[in-house]
């Protein structure tokens, strides 16, 4: 078999039986398991698989492009309540995310700022302004997450030091933190919370309580949860109790 065959029937394999892991499918194809790593990471590149520890799952997760016009009225509300937040001449962190990318095109004109980003959007939105100084961190390219992920992004951030964080998630919880699809974003989101002195979370009401994958991102220190009017008042109330400080944004804003 060769290996594009068997690529292809690994991500059969995952999508029907779930969670497959690398020595179970070394034993099945015959092959060693650093073959099947490869295998892997080459599915994984192009959004098909989401690694786990000790193997692989199928991706049900959409693109950032499907994604962006879920809840618009909601992330144009939070992105502008975000942009505000912005004071002239700090160091800015923008994550991945479409919630976070309109962070970057509401951005006001001449704050004299410093982005530093890991979504190619953001860096799309920022190029080309003079009163921005923008800084990319370059890795591997997920595809699904228009973003760059992995030991090189983590390297540079280990680098750099932050104002304010704007992260993005896929999910979040009061007990557990950030949810996504692989293990390397959540590392990167955790390290991108440790580097900055402020941390905020964008997350639309149906985001919250929402558990879409099995890898995690814990913050360890304070951090601040800016989601949507549709966000029901009893989940609120259980973030707060968890002691996460919530903005409710309105609205009606750009």
């Amino acid at each position: 078999m060769g290996a594009e065959q068997r690529r292809a029937e690994i991500l059969r394999l995952a999508t029907d039986r779930g969670p497959a892991g690398v020595a179970e499918l070394a034993e099945r194809f015959g092959v060693t398991a650093s073959t099947i790593r490869r295998d892997l990471a080459r599915l994984s590149g192009t959004g098909r698989l989401a690694r786990t520890y000790g193997g692989a799952m199928a991706v049900p997760e959409s693109s950032l492009r499907q994604r962006g016009g879920e809840a618009a009225e909601a992330k144009r509300s939070i992105a502008g309540w975000a942009a505000g937040r912005i004071e002239p001449g700090t160091s800015v962190l923008l994550d991945a995310g479409s919630t976070v990318a309109q962070v970057a095109r509401l951005l006001p004109a001449g704050l004299g700022v410093t982005v530093t980003t890991a979504s190619i959007p953001v860096i799309g939105q920022l190029h080309g302004r003079g009163d921005v100084a923008t800084i990319c961190l370059g890795g591997r390219v997920r595809a699904l997450s228009d973003a760059f992920v992995g030991p090189l992004t983590e390297a540079a951030l280990e680098r750099l030091s932050f104002d304010v964080a704007f992260l993005g998630a896929d999910g979040v919880t009061s007990d557990s933190g950030l949810c996504e699809a692989e293990p390397e974003q959540t590392r990167l989101k955790e390290l991108m919370a440790r580097r900055s002195r402020q941390v905020y979370v964008l997350a639309h009401a149906a985001k919250l309580n929402h558990r879409p994958f099995h890898a995690w991102a814990r913050l360890d220190r304070p951090w601040t949860l800016v989601t949507d009017v549709g966000a029901p008042d009893e989940v609120v109330a259980e973030f707060r109790a968890g002691g996460v400080e919530v903005v409710v944004v309105p609205s009606g804003r750009p």
